[in-house]
């Protein structure tokens, strides 16, 4: 198997064990600094898969594959999403062990649910634009366009997904007005994580 995507698989399976121990610490335990420590310990994991990227390129002299590009682009996941989706998971601990409210849902129509998409939409620009950043910046470290082929390829895959979501989603709510509100239902606010 191959070294960046058992590295992938082990920052996605150590996001969650750290969330888990940090949220754990939190309400289980009530060590608000543990997991105040537990949680910053997050983003260190971006950073040693970008570090095992950068690396196996640069120092171990690979040529990039498929799974270098995807890593790139994980990482510009986590960074745009990876607030979002602690969020998420801390409301629902919140709720589930420490009687904290019920989390509130997106919302799924009406202008609310177009200012949701729009807002998604903007976390996946941010993505693709960290993705690109961190390729372009490992293309010219390595200096050699015949072993980093692969991943600059990467790049114009990202910005196509990223094309997509707009047409599909935001753009799409946006000209169809994000679907009807049942008469006399408040439209739920949208989610500021």
């Amino acid at each position: 198997m191959n070294i960046i995507v058992i590295g992938i698989l082990a920052c996605e399976i150590g996001f969650w064990a750290v969330l888990a121990a940090g949220l754990a610490a939190r309400y289980l335990l009530r060590l608000r600094r543990l997991s105040s420590v537990l949680l910053l310990c997050v983003p260190l994991l971006d950073l040693l898969l970008l570090a095992l990227i950068t690396w196996d390129l640069v120092v171990n002299g690979a040529t990039a594959t498929f799974a270098h590009g995807l890593g790139a682009v994980y990482l510009g996941f986590t960074v745009a999403f990876g607030h979002q989706i602690i969020g998420r998971v801390d409301a629902w601990f919140a709720h589930r062990f420490a009687g904290g409210p019920v989390p509130v849902k997106p919302p799924k129509v009406g202008s609310a649910h177009v200012r949701y998409e729009w807002q998604q939409w903007g976390r996946m620009l941010l993505c693709a634009v960290i993705a690109s950043v961190i390729i372009g910046a490992i293309v010219l470290v390595v200096g050699d366009s015949a072993r980093t082929a692969e991943l600059a390829g990467w790049i114009g895959r990202v910005w196509l997904v990223t094309g997509i979501w707009f047409v599909g989603w935001p753009l799409w709510l946006t000209i169809t007005g994000g679907g009807k509100a049942p008469a006399g239902a408040v439209e739920p606010q949208p989610d500021r994580n």
